[in-house]
């Protein structure tokens, strides 16, 4: 059974260190946390100890990742995607694949639903992930130079 910090180990991986693209519209980046969502942190000494708090605190937890017990793969895409997209996004998202109210949070109805889907789910959210992906890009094409990063992030997605 995995524990946070194995699922943190993935996201640290695809989130890398401190960059500042121009095409960013997080701004200041560093292991994934934006100037943006934390103007108050010094983003360019923010340290991994700092970072896994705030996954912890901002992500996972108010993500209910922990209500998920038989599907490692998907809570690490959820976190992942959580990261990168925002938590209601990400969990919107498996509300839509499973056709239940998309209020942004995990609890007992998506699980319910989780528990019925009749294919891989995992499989389905990654494609889902993608086109995501693409409708931001058409909406705001800045962002194509990051297309083939997250196409290989859903790829690399796994412990």
């Amino acid at each position: 059974m995995k524990i946070f910090e194995d699922y943190l180990t993935v996201i640290l991986r695809h989130e890398g260190g401190y960059i500042n693209h121009k095409n960013d519209p997080g701004g200041e980046t560093n292991f994934g946390i934006c100037k943006r969502a934390y103007p108050n942190l010094d983003i360019k000494n923010l340290t991994v100890e700092q970072a896994s708090i705030i996954y912890n605190k901002d992500y996972w937890l108010p993500m209910n990742l922990d209500l998920i017990e038989d599907n490692e793969l998907l809570k690490l895409h959820l976190f992942d995607m959580g990261v990168n997209s925002g938590t209601k996004n990400a969990v919107k998202l498996l509300q839509a694949i499973l056709e239940t109210d998309a209020d942004g949070l995990i609890g007992k109805d998506t699980i319910k639903s989780l528990s019925t889907y009749p294919t891989n789910i995992v499989d389905d959210y990654k494609i889902t992930r993608k086109h995501y992906y693409d409708k931001i890009i058409i909406k705001n094409p800045k962002l194509e130079v990051f297309r083939k990063g997250w196409y290989n992030r859903i790829e690399n997605c796994k412990f």
